[in-house]
């Protein structure tokens, strides 16, 4: 099934129309990307797609992932893959976020590359897929939590937060365990993100994980996971 190249026609003319080229630099420079900007604030870009996205609703799921896809590997501007995101989390989409759309988001994740949209994909389109397919999704993230991309490892790291009590405390141990000696900023940030996230919901159960983890801790994992217990 081909992608709907009119709603990514209609999201790069609407892109275009609303660029800003001083803002577009300075976003660039901030974001550290290789790919440049079209310069729309976050509010902007809502207001763009909304009504383009309500147009053109995703009908089918393989017309779907095409159109996920076209926007997301031949963006020029990276305001395009923030366009191929919303419409992978659409509404209409959400039956399709099983473990069947699996190698999109990991294709996501992997290329994607840089905290922004993997945090997107990760909290988002595999979080609840996950949680609406634990029995199939669960053994997908014990496997990316061990990965040699790092990125699809902090995505197995973050995937719950937000989950609360539906949090998988296995998974949960699993995926910090398999990153805490991990050097990289952005998988120490990550690991205590997760455990600050989920102390909201069992403070003594993260205090314990401290704990135990002790000195393979890094500081800054161990600062953002007791920020708001001590």
């Amino acid at each position: 099934m081909p992608a709907d190249l009119a709603l990514v026609t209609a999201v790069r003319a609407a892109l275009a129309e609303r660029a800003d080229p001083e803002r577009a630099a300075a976003q660039q420079r901030y974001m550290k990307s290789a790919m440049p900007y079209r310069g729309l604030a976050a509010p902007q870009l809502k207001a763009a797609l909304r009504p383009l996205l309500a147009e053109h609703p995703p009908e089918d799921r393989a017309s779907w992932e095409a159109t996920v896809r076209e926007l997301w590997d031949a963006a020029e501007y990276r305001e395009e893959r923030y366009a191929a995101l919303a419409l992978a989390g659409h509404r209409a989409a959400r039956p399709w976020l099983d473990a069947g759309s699996v190698p999109l988001f990991r294709h996501l994740v992997v290329t994607g590359a840089w905290w922004d949209v993997v945090d997107d994909v990760a909290t988002h389109l595999v979080g609840d897929a996950l949680a609406a397919h634990r029995a199939e999704l669960t053994p997908v993230l014990r496997g990316w939590a061990t990965d040699a991309d790092p990125w699809l490892r902090r995505a197995a790291v973050i995937c719950q937060v937000g989950d609360r009590e539906a949090t998988d405390t296995d998974l949960l141990r699993h995926a910090v365990e398999a990153n805490v000696d991990d050097p990289t900023f952005w998988l120490r940030k990550a690991v205590g993100w997760a455990l600050r996230d989920y102390a909201r919901t069992d403070p003594d159960w993260v205090r314990a994980e401290v704990d135990r983890l002790g000195d393979r801790l890094s500081g800054l994992s161990r600062r953002e996971a007791l920020k708001h217990l001590t």
